[in-house]
C-alpha cells in the first residue's frame, strides 16, 4: 500500500507546506522550558513559559517563516562556583510555535520569572471571493 501525502492529493493543491508545517512543529515537542497557552476571547491567545533564571537580555523572540521562536541562553557562568547540588537548569533552550496565516504576536512581558506572549488574529480572510474571468483574445492559454 502507498501512502499519500497531502500535497500529492489531487484535490489539495498547495497543502504541501501544510505537511511540512506539521514536520517543524513536531520537531519542537521538548519538554523545556514548561509553557501554557491560553484562548483569550474572542480571537486571542497567550504563550506562558517557565523561565525562572533568566533576564529579558537573556531571552530573544522572533517570527521566522510562519513559525514564532523563543530562544534562551544564559550568560557563561563564575567559574569560582561550586554547587553542592544543581537542581535548577541554567541550559539554553530554544522552543516554536507554528503560526496560523492572520495571526501575529502583539506583546511580550517577563512577571515573575514568567514570558508571556500575546498574540491575535487580525483581519480573518474573506471566506467568499469572485474571481473574474478574462476574455483569452490570444487563442493559447496562460
Amino acid at each position: 500500500m502507498t501512502k499519500i501525502s497531502l500535497g500529492a492529493h489531487p484535490y489539495l493543491l498547495g497543502f504541501d507546506q501544510l505537511e511540512r508545517l506539521a514536520e517543524r512543529a513536531a520537531k519542537g515537542a521538548e519538554g523545556y522550558p514548561p509553557y501554557n497557552i491560553e484562548h483569550r476571547p474572542p480571537d486571542a491567545f497567550r504563550i506562558t513559559l517557565a523561565v525562572a533564571g533568566f533576564a529579558e537580555d537573556d531571552l530573544a523572540i522572533t517570527t521566522e517563516d510562519r513559525q514564532l521562536v523563543i530562544r534562551g541562553r544564559q550568560p557563561e557562568g563564575d567559574e569560582a562556583r561550586v554547587f553542592l547540588h544543581r537542581g535548577i537548569a541554567a541550559r539554553a533552550f530554544q522552543r516554536s510555535f507554528v503560526l496560523a496565516d492572520g495571526v501575529e504576536v502583539t506583546a511580550a512581558q517577563m512577571q515573575d520569572g514568567l514570558l508571556h506572549i500575546d498574540l491575535r488574529r487580525v483581519n480573518p480572510q474573506q471566506v467568499v471571493r469572485t474571481i473574474p474571468i478574462s476574455r483569452n483574445t490570444g487563442g493559447h492559454h496562460e
